[in-house]
């Protein structure tokens, strides 16, 4: 298979860090990494697990790591409590206990910052899963998209290289190329939404008779997530500003508006300068200096970014 060609101001901008992967002071600890993808991922699937998966690991999770750390922004605090916890080089498998307790979005931010640290352009992606359980429920997650020279741009799922997960959701593809049918992005699943091609009631944190975490207006709060980590800003997935909408309230038509545009820039195609532009020009888009977050067990607060 012939190499499929990447624009070169495209390779720079996702081989640089950002201000939320960048291991700063801490980038020592990567010299002795594998540079193989696949084993990245595995390196940041041993130093972390889920806040759900405490039954799956036979783990209790200490109460004050399930609601703190995953309130970690930044790539080089998450080193530091990984490092403090156990200080072993970053390729030893931690157990349970001594690993950070983050969510999807903090497997592929530590993945995504081994990658472009070995000149791998990778980027987060938000977007919706259906392959945590067999409902036909579109469930609220977040990814990493790499550049592979032969393919193009894949998915990889971090999360999902230790068995144990894999066998717990009866996975049965490579976590390092998700099927595109299997992970929606969130402009894709916008867009099927708006054609009445899917239900939104079907996206989100949970099914509608658990809350109200799903519908047209968390799948526009993902879509602004997504558009903001094509611009290497990967915040918290708790973080609202702009054009969000307050939960189940339903979107008003320039909202949706706006949310078509940024769609056909932000699916599986990413339209770079686009992108980009929509980003910088777009006030109810572009992540403002400080961010209202919405901490699940810690309440909401203001944060300034860095």
């Amino acid at each position: 298979m012939p190499p499929v060609h990447l624009a070169p101001d495209v390779a720079a901008f996702y081989t640089g860090q950002s201000a939320f992967t960048d291991p700063g002071d801490l980038a020592p600890l990567y010299a002795d990494l594998p540079r193989d993808p696949a084993r990245l991922a595995r390196v940041a699937r041993d130093l972390m697990i889920h806040r759900g998966e405490g039954g799956t690991f036979g783990h209790a999770v200490a109460p004050e790591r399930l609601h703190d750390d995953a309130e970690t922004r930044y790539l080089d605090d998450i080193l530091r409590l990984v490092v403090e916890r156990n200080d072993a080089p970053l390729s030893h498998r931690r157990e349970p206990g001594d690993r950070f307790v983050g969510v999807c979005r903090d497997f592929s931010l530590l993945h995504c910052s081994l990658l472009r640290h070995i000149g791998v352009p990778a980027r987060l992606r938000s977007g919706f899963a259906t392959y945590f359980g067999e409902n036909g429920f579109h469930a609220d997650h977040v990814v990493t998209e790499y550049w592979d020279p032969a393919r193009g741009w894949l998915f990889a799922d971090a999360q999902l290289t230790e068995p144990l997960v894999a066998d717990a959701w009866s996975i049965d593809f490579d976590p390092m190329d998700v099927p595109r049918d299997r992970f929606l992005v969130a402009g894709k699943a916008w867009r099927a939404i708006r054609a009445g091609e899917a239900d939104p009631r079907t996206f989100g944190l949970h099914p509608p008779e658990e809350g109200p975490l799903n519908g047209e207006w968390f799948v526009a709060g993902n879509v602004r997530l997504d558009l903001a980590a094509l611009n290497k800003v990967e915040t918290l997935l708790w973080d609202i500003w702009g054009t969000e909408t307050e939960p189940g309230r339903e979107l008003v038509d320039p909202v949706r508006e706006l949310y078509d545009e940024v769609a056909v820039v932000a699916g599986d195609e990413v339209g770079f300068a686009a992108a980009r532009a929509l980003f910088a020009e777009r006030e109810g888009l572009r992540t403002p200096r400080t961010v209202l977050s919405l901490a699940p067990y810690n309440g909401p607060r203001e944060v300034t970014l860095r």
